[in-house]
């Protein structure tokens, strides 16, 4: 706990975020790193970008957040040092159960931020792509236009995160103990295992949601247009590609010598019911030309042959199944 204090002093010292941009005419890359007090990196650099996509440029005072974080996590490693020397259990699960909520406030609130810069843009500014947004990713890759977007924690962050596991070892260990000492029911178990899933979930690299009207196709660059025929590539670094039609992810990976190595999982949109994203080994695919995508794939994906039957009687066509349609 003593070590976990220390620790979050060190945060305020470090940046605790920070976004890197690519792209082929800043070869070196920009970056915008956030610290618990305001903003540094190449920040005039990237107002100046900001300004002719209609973004609001960024300024440390426009920020609250910079006035009261360095006060909030003070408070932490106060706390942390008083528990130590208080040494009870009670005190150990409340502040464990404050700095998971600190945590995901303050993830909620970091999105609200990106989604207000990349939502709200000026409507007489330079450059104007109708249907475009900028929000950065929360946290991994997105594709802006022409610039990768990575969002990842930095020293301060991971320091942070650090003390969290910290925290929750400690949780864990001593439930464990009482539970020894107690014979207590494994209902302790469950609550691990589930304040586990809470701290780490927001970790997981899993597909994203595919929002039509705002995101671009990876490959032919188009607006998605219809929420039936999406895709998506997830790659082993955590970046993500979405595609508006089968043809276009298809035609992705061909002219990326279909490189499966680098590539950690792709999925469909399920053409039927919620149109939630379906991993392409589950995939049972639909081609017909009746089907009319976006793009000319004429491609639909199915999560179960129930679905697939159904929409067959409409749109009369062949049956596929990944392998197969890999080799289109």
């Amino acid at each position: 706990m003593f070590i976990a204090a220390i620790g979050l002093v060190i945060v305020i010292f470090t940046p605790i975020w920070r976004i890197d941009l690519d792209a082929p005419q800043y070869p070196e890359g920009l970056s915008l790193s956030i610290h618990a007090n305001g903003l540094s990196g190449n920040v005039d650099i990237i107002n100046g970008l900001n300004h002719y996509i209609g973004m609001k440029t960024l300024h440390n005072e426009d920020f609250f957040e910079f006035t009261i974080l360095p006060y909030c996590i003070i408070f932490f490693s106060i706390a942390f040092a008083m528990v130590a020397v208080i040494n009870k259990r009670q005190w150990l699960n409340i502040l464990f159960a404050l700095f998971v909520c600190f945590g995901v406030v303050a993830m909620i609130d970091f999105w609200k931020w990106e989604y207000n810069y990349g939502h709200n843009l000026n409507p007489d500014a330079a450059i104007i792509v109708p249907g475009m947004a900028y929000q950065p990713p929360l946290i991994g890759f997105k594709q802006l236009l022409n610039f990768g977007a990575y969002s990842i924690p930095a020293t301060g962050g991971w320091i942070f995160i650090g003390t969290g596991l910290i925290l929750l070892f400690l949780v864990i260990f001593e439930w464990k103990l009482f539970k020894r000492e107690t014979g207590l029911s494994n209902s302790y178990k469950v609550s691990a295992a589930l304040a586990l899933f809470l701290f780490l979930g927001s970790c997981t690299n899993g597909p994203e949601a595919i929002l039509t009207g705002k995101d671009n196709c990876q490959f032919c660059k188009m607006t998605v247009s219809d929420n039936r025929f999406g895709a998506e590539v997830i790659t082993k670094k955590g970046k993500v590609y979405k595609f508006d039609d089968a043809h276009c992810i298809l035609s992705w990976l061909k002219e990326n010598n279909a490189d499966y190595s680098q590539v950690r999982a792709c999925f469909f949109t399920d053409f039927s019911n919620s149109h939630s994203l379906i991993k392409a080994g589950q995939v049972i695919f639909l081609k017909s030309d009746a089907l009319k995508s976006p793009m000319g794939g004429n491609i639909a994906a199915f999560n179960n042959a129930g679905d697939l039957n159904a929409v067959m009687k409409q749109y009369n066509g062949t049956v596929l199944h990944w392998n197969e349609l890999l080799k289109l």
